[in-house]
This record gives structure tokens, sequence and C-alpha cells, in this order.
């Protein structure tokens, strides 16, 4: 069998979904393995977990192995950060969970090889680019958060320190506890406190909570949905190029010629009548 008839098999394997449904049922096996082990198990399930898990190393290990050795250009395999990411995670589970001084990272590792369902199934992938493309703008967002925290953080300390020292004695605690009344653990009574000296200290919290729980959460949601909105449309685009379909800037641009040229025509037809008469 030639080297071309192999590569054919590796790629079959690969776009088979019988095998990508594999591949996702042992991550998940392997999570529910990590699981049970933190559980007290006797030796003899010592040894059969010990087993499974050097078994699904090596299963993940052909896996990787399939997919580089399908990949039409090899050096094109680890230009790809998802592929870096399986690698290294496949890699580094080979370290002996036992009896070595790179016990506890090895077992972190095999905690981590949860996170290849993400790099398996396109939507996961999807969602998790776009959250890291989010993050610029998310930036701005949090910055104006710590802007109004620190605001009502300062006029808290000012003027809740007496009531309740423990809660609002500087201008860190009562930004921790802004963050608690932001997140509504038990914030009524944190603000209960405060009316009994304050009665108008409820305008406080509430004008607090929309700008920071309402506002803040439709910011960041607008902001991820419009980041998912680009990221599918690109996605879209890069599928109907590779399957030679038009895409919309196509079509929107053989529009425009199209538009161009009964424009031209129209204008070299006024010209002949001109001339006509």
């Amino acid at each position: 069998m030639n080297a071309s008839a192999i590569k054919a098999k590796f790629i079959k394997i690969r776009s088979n979904k019988i095998f990508e449904l594999v591949v996702i049922s042992v991550i998940i096996f392997s999570a529910l393995l990590v699981g049970a082990k933190t559980y007290e198990m006797s030796p003899t399930l010592i040894s059969v977990t010990t087993f499974l898990d050097w078994f699904i190393t090596f299963f993940f290990f052909t896996e990787i192995a399939i997919r580089f050795f399908a990949e039409p250009r090899k050096r094109d395999f680890f230009k790809s950060l998802w592929n870096i990411f399986d690698t290294l995670i496949v890699l580094v589970s080979v370290i002996p969970a036992d009896n070595s001084d790179m016990a506890i990272i090895a077992r972190l590792v095999r905690v981590f090889r949860v996170l290849r369902m993400v790099s398996i199934i396109p939507e996961l992938r999807l969602l998790l680019t776009s959250l890291v493309k989010a993050m610029p703008q998310l930036g701005y967002v949090m910055l104006l958060m710590f802007i109004i925290f620190y605001i009502y953080g300062a006029i808290g300390s000012t003027l809740f320190e007496e009531i309740n020292p423990e809660l609002w004695g500087d201008i860190t605690i009562s930004m921790l506890t802004l963050f608690r009344v932001m997140t509504f653990e038990d914030w009524t009574d944190v603000m209960y406190e405060t009316m009994e000296v304050y009665p108008l200290s409820w305008i406080f919290y509430l004008t607090f909570i929309f700008l920071s729980a309402f506002a803040f959460l439709n910011m960041v949601i607008g902001i991820v949905v419009n980041v998912m909105e680009q990221e599918n449309e690109k996605a879209r685009s890069e599928k109907m190029l590779e399957l030679g379909e038009p895409t919309i800037a196509d079509l929107s641009k053989q529009l425009s010629d199209i538009h161009l040229q009964l424009n031209k025509l129209n204008q070299n037809n006024q010209h002949k009548k001109t001339d006509i008469q």
C-alpha cells in the first residue's frame, strides 16, 4: 500500500462522524474517570482506573497521530492553536501520575483533558473564540465598572463607616461589600442596616444595582452576541468558500458590476439617441 493510499485512509477516518463521536465519548469518559479518582477506592479499583487512564492517553495519542498524518501539509497542522493545545495535553498526559515529583501536574493535566471537548466540537470553538475576541471590548466595560465601584465605594465608606466598620471601614472593604450587593448575597440585610440611620439610603443601593447588575450584564451580553454574530458570518463565509459557493460579498460585488454595466448601457443608448437627433 503506497503513501497516498495510507494518507487517504487517515483522511477518511478523520472526517468520519463515528470517529468524532468516539473521541467525544472517550473525552467524557476521561472526565468521569477523573471525578471517580476523587473518591476512596480499593486497590483493585485503583489498578483498573490506572489502566483505563493509560488506555485513554494511548487513544488520544493515536487520535492526534491520525489527525497529523491526515493533514495535507504537515507544518500547517501546528498553525492551529487548537492542534497545539491538544498535542500538549496528550504529551503531558504521558507523565506518570504516581510515584513522581510531577504527579500533581500530571493529575491536573488529566483534568484539563476535558477541555479537549472544546477543540473537537466546532460550536464550542466558536463560543470560546467569540469570548476571547470580545475581551478587548469587555476590558472597557470592566474599566467602567471599576469606576462605578470606586465612586460608590468611596460614598459608602464616607456615609456608612460608623454604622458598620466591618462592611464600610475603608474603600477596599466597601468595594467588596458592593460586590456582595451586586451578586444579591443577603444585600437587603446590608441595606436595612443603613436605612435605620439613613432612611433614604435605599437610593444608594438601587442605583448601584441598576448600574452594576442590570446595565453591566446587558452590555456584556450585547458585546458577546455581536462578536458571535460576526464569527458566525465569518464561519459561514469560509464554509461557502470551501464548497465553492459565492458569499454575500461576492453577490454584492456581482450586483454592483451588473448595475455599472446597466448604467453604461443606458448612457450609450442616450448618446446614440442624441446622435440620431
